[in-house]
């Protein structure tokens, strides 16, 4: 046996652990917390290195009157099972002897710290006395060979102004290209009109005019009609007489 306490989080009761495991189970997180203390407190009575030999989930449920409690702590990986037997993960860390003595062994040099700074035995020129000469000699080193900070590039960070359209407005052979590539179903002519029109109306300004000109592209692409035309009209074409060639003309 470890002794007759054990080690518990101060903010254990809203661990999103326990938040979960309060949820599968419809309980209170009080109680939730109350079973952990009860399940932890068995495998540092019964236990030496966090294996609970013969022991089932259900055996656990039955001994802390928790029924599907060790099933939802295997859930969030806070209990294993294993064939006969449950394990504890990281046992030795929150608990037996050597948990213990390490917890034991922090509280004494806290308690230390926080007596000697009510006692005023510790002042700031004390605690600058205490550093060795050579922990100050790496340091200076340190310094010395560390690069200067390289300074951000005026042009990487100026951001782009933006301008009117330029005119005449131009679609270059790769702009043409790329129309031909990632547009094809657009028409080119037509729809750089439309483009020049709008936005000449309008007024506006872009950082990125040949941008701007491939978005509106695409969008033809997405909404516009086949390449080299306007879009098709659905339905009858009412305009159509080639009929009247099977009835020798009106």
């Amino acid at each position: 046996m470890a002794g007759d306490w054990i080690k518990m989080r101060i903010d254990l009761a809203t661990s999103p652990k326990v938040v979960r495991i309060s949820s599968a189970l419809h309980a209170d997180r009080m109680r939730v917390v109350g079973a952990l203390h009860a399940v932890w407190c068995l495998f540092d009575t019964h236990s030496e290195d966090g294996h609970l030999e013969g022991y089932s989930v259900e055996t656990v449920d039955d001994l802390i009157g928790f029924s599907g409690f060790a099933r939802a702590m295997a859930d969030v990986g806070w209990l294993t099972e294993t064939a006969g037997a449950l394990v504890l993960p990281r046992f030795e860390f929150h608990n037996g002897a050597s948990a213990k003595r390490r917890a034991m062994e922090s509280d004494r040099k806290r308690s230390s710290r926080v007596s000697a700074l009510n006692a005023g035995q510790t002042s700031a020129s004390d605690a600058e006395k205490k550093r060795t000469r050579e922990e100050k000699r790496r340091e200076e080193n340190h310094s010395a060979d560390a690069p200067p900070p390289i300074e951000p590039s005026p042009v990487a960070t100026k951001a782009k102004r933006k301008t009117a359209m330029p005119e005449p407005f131009q679609v270059t052979a790769e702009m043409q290209a790329w129309a031909r590539d990632r547009a094809p179903a657009a028409n080119l002519e037509h729809e750089t009109e439309k483009f020049v029109n709008h936005f000449k109306a309008k007024g506006e300004t872009r950082a990125d005019w040949i941008a701007s000109w491939r978005n509106w592209m695409l969008n033809a692409q997405t909404y516009g009609g086949r390449r080299g035309g306007p879009v098709a009209k659905a339905g009858p074409d009412f305009d159509d007489l080639t009929w009247t060639k099977d009835m020798g003309g009106l």
